[in-house]
């Protein structure tokens, strides 16, 4: 019984030696991602460069791992960074302890996080796995408006402006 064992054993060896090796030389070349993976977060913006996030920290609560922090700012007139009353002043996920289970962005009302496909996450110091919103919003679309900190005080005339539906 173990000879037989062995002799399989040793012709799937034999079979894999005369096959084409399946090796990807990685920094040059990537391979593609499935539709579903989950990679590192980011926060959306909306056409006009106001940011989705409002800071109601469901995202924080779904979290299994803790791994998201959000403090949240109400808006003025003056300074505006979302559409709603409050914005997330503090936004930080800590990826040392992110399990990337995409519960987070499943809680978000407005999509404001999404998992995208970038898995090149490395870290020298546990310092640089804490993401903060500076490096987890999305850079203003092209075409858009300016990010509510480059515009003049006092532009919306309302507590809530409106936003414009895309498909119209």
């Amino acid at each position: 019984m173990f000879l037989i064992e062995l002799a399989r054993g040793m012709g799937t060896t034999l079979r894999m030696l005369f096959e084409k090796p399946v090796t990807i030389q990685y920094p040059e070349e990537k391979r593609p991602v499935h539709t579903r993976f989950k990679g590192r977060h980011s926060l959306h913006r909306y056409e006009n460069g106001l940011e989705k996030c409002i800071g109601c920290a469901l995202c924080a609560a779904a979290c299994p791992a803790d791994a998201i922090f959000v403090e949240s700012s109400e808006n003025t007139d003056e300074q505006r960074f979302s559409p709603g009353e409050r914005y997330a002043s503090t936004y930080e996920i800590n990826f040392l302890r992110c399990i990337f289970c995409g519960y987070c962005e499943d809680a978000c009302p407005t999509e404001a996080i999404v998992l995208g496909d970038n898995y090149e996450l490395t870290f020298s110091d546990r310092r640089e796995a804490i993401y903060g919103k500076d490096r987890l919003l999305v850079p203003v679309p092209p075409g858009g408006q300016p990010t509510p900190q480059q515009t003049e005080p006092g532009v919306f005339t309302r507590s809530i402006p409106v936003m414009e539906n895309p498909k119209d």
